[in-house]
């Protein structure tokens, strides 16, 4: 199976999900630049190898406007090849990140109750994270989630490299998915992606 995500979280949580969903599909390759640009220039492309290789897309969806069908519909107005398995993050892979709640809040030391019960709705999700961070008793992961002052990044140095470490050591894909039902539907996609 070859893959194309947003960026090295999203490719954290695609392993992730794949291995725990779908044993027996090995993930040969990961595409992946900043953002869903490259996605955007590559999907055509993705969509043709897809009449042969399974192929997973996985984007965020930013914003709640357009809804995820008509955000995949945009990306991809073609018929979609019968390998495509094209899934939408909302509203963004920090959503499903947070959704194991008791996990994440484990991992930051913070409680369970600073993260919302659905965090599908939370607009910002990768800003929430980081408020989040803020509050956590580790301070060497609020060094390296939080920005540094005064840096004009939204996440700190470390933000990629320790949210993926949580991801593949901690991140219960059960339980996130019991509260993003995003998620939830994407594992179940995953589940019944026929290969044949």
């Amino acid at each position: 199976m070859i893959a194309a995500v947003e960026d090295a979280l999203s490719e954290a949580v695609v392993r992730k999900i794949v291995t725990v969903v779908r044993p027996d599909l090995t993930l040969y390759q990961v595409m992946r630049r900043n953002g869903q640009g490259y996605i955007r220039s590559k999907v055509r492309q993705l969509n043709q190898t897809a009449r042969s290789v399974p192929v997973l897309v996985l984007v965020d969806l930013d914003r709640p406007v357009p809804c995820p069908a008509d955000l995949v519909q945009a990306l991809l107005p073609i018929p979609h090849a019968p390998k495509l398995l094209f899934r939408v993050a909302v509203m963004e892979i920090e959503s499903w990140v947070m959704a194991d709640r008791r996990g994440f809040a484990d991992f930051l030391s913070i409680p369970v109750n600073r993260i919302p019960e659905n965090t599908d709705v939370i607009l910002q999700p990768k800003e929430f994270l980081v408020s989040l961070a803020r509050l956590s008793k580790k301070t060497r992961l609020r060094q390296e989630i939080v920005p540094l002052p005064g840096a004009t990044s939204k996440v700190g140095p470390g933000y990629n490299s320790r949210l993926g470490e949580f991801v593949h050591s901690h991140w219960s894909v059960n339980r996130a998915a019991s509260i993003s039902v995003s998620l939830q539907r994407t594992l179940a996609q995953l589940r019944d992606f026929d290969l044949v």
